[in-house]
């Protein structure tokens, strides 16, 4: 090669041998490079990454020329965007070597989110973002680092779960300000995200609705924020079961998660226990109020239910701005279990991050009540939604206190002191 370039040098004057010069060393190169190991090798699309790729070419112009469409792509507004890049950059950046260059982490990150944006095939975004197949394992591989880098930075931060008595009671204070359901902590449901069936699994995760599934349950508060979350317990399995066996319950059961102590409720003078509400698949308790059977109901046990129903659609929403907004938890995920749980908590901490950042994005989307308190459903509930958990229950039976205490608050909430004055024109929607 060195000859040849001599050559070059000498003969700059000769067209013709300066031709036949530059051919040699062509066919030199080609040789040069057939005799490398195919592991070193890179294929040409690739190397054209930063002229057409996703992240270095699309997103770049979004940034610059449509913040809204770029908002739409990752599902967050620029700003905020940069702002978790600089958060797990330090997680993600590799150290680069003789043979290739790492990729960068803002790559990562915006790869990572278009998936839980949209679901997509890896294979689709592994020729999106122009990245090889063998990268750190694929495309699986960044997902899963850049998960675990989020949750790493951010989980902690944005997922909190009351501890002392008196954060307990300003969530409490949120549930009766915004919806005038007095001592509620939150509202507690489950969801089935489906998955492909694992090899060698049997049915430990074919859930009765049909298909393979894991189980996230959520503890939501009035502001649609997830304050407790459980991710990965077997489709099989029903609601009822899994709060039993659940850490949260355990804790509040043996008295050490500060939920305060019984108070009177607004404008009464009788304690009443503090409590989370929930649907039928949970048994009654103390500290755990869900509605009337829903035959033969009498008006009070009506108005009981519509108003336990206004504090409990929380979580309903809390689930559906997530779906909406992160679709991957809509398909039906072909990665292994854990990493399914990686991507599920993501989806979690990413959605409380956001409603920090931004409170009154959701408004839209979420339902609302018009001035005469009519509902008026959100627009999630006009596309796909998560599977609900409504499976019949056996074996999960009301205590004596917690039925007592439900119908004290039946009374309660059609009394002078509980009642609001639009519950009986609003019977109709319930």
């Amino acid at each position: 090669m060195a000859n040849i370039r001599a050559v070059v040098q000498l003969m700059e004057d000769d067209v013709e041998l300066l031709g036949y010069a530059r051919d040699l060393m062509e066919l030199e190169e080609e040789e040069e490079m057939q005799r490398r190991p195919k592991c070193c090798q890179t294929r040409p699309w690739l190397l054209r990454r930063p002229m057409y790729g996703h992240y270095e070419a699309l997103m770049y112009e979004l940034e610059l020329e449509d913040p809204q469409a770029f908002q739409e792509f990752t599902r967050m507004d620029v700003e905020t965007f940069h702002d978790l890049q600089t958060r797990v950059e330090p997680l993600l950046t590799k150290t680069s070597t003789r043979l290739r260059q790492p990729i960068c982490p803002g790559l990562k990150l915006a790869l990572t989110l278009r998936y839980l944006a949209t679901g997509e095939f890896y294979r689709s975004l592994r020729f999106n973002f122009r990245v090889a197949h063998n990268t750190m394992s694929g495309i699986s591989g960044i997902v899963a680092s850049v998960c675990q880098a989020i949750l790493d930075v951010l989980e902690a931060e944005v997922i909190k779960t009351p501890t002392e008595p008196e954060e307990w009671k300003k969530l409490a204070t949120m549930f009766q300000g915004r919806w005038q359901f007095p001592h509620a902590l939150g509202a507690i449901d489950g969801k089935h995200v489906a998955l492909k069936k694992p090899a060698k699994s049997g049915t430990t995760y074919f859930n009765y609705k049909g298909f393979c599934s894991i189980v996230l349950m959520a503890l939501v508060d009035a502001d649609y924020k997830f304050r407790w979350v459980q991710v990965g317990d077997f489709g099989s399995n029903s609601d009822g079961q899994i709060w039993n066996n659940s850490p949260l319950r355990a804790s509040i059961d043996d008295g050490v998660i500060g939920i305060p102590d019984p108070e009177p409720l607004p404008g009464d003078d009788v304690d009443v226990p503090y409590y989370i509400v929930g649907d039928d698949a949970f048994a009654v308790r103390t500290y755990l109020m869900k509605p009337f059977g829903r035959r033969g109901l009498q008006h009070d046990e009506l108005i009981f239910n519509y108003r336990l129903s206004r504090a409990r659609r929380v979580v309903e929403n809390a689930f559906g701005i997530m779906a909406n907004r992160f679709r991957c938890m809509l398909t039906t995920m072909q990665l292994q279990p854990e990493n399914i749980k990686l991507v599920v908590r993501t989806c979690v901490v990413l959605h409380n991050f956001l409603i920090d950042r931004n409170p009154a994005r959701d408004a839209q989307v979420i339902d609302r009540e018009d001035a005469n308190h009519n509902l008026v459903p959100g627009s999630w509930r006009q596309d796909a939604q998560m599977h609900d958990m409504n499976e019949p229950q056996w074996g999960n039976r009301d205590t004596v206190a917690g039925k007592r205490q439900r119908l004290y608050l039946k009374h309660y909430l059609t009394s002078g002191a509980g009642a609001v004055h639009w519950q009986e024109e609003r019977l109709h929607q319930y």
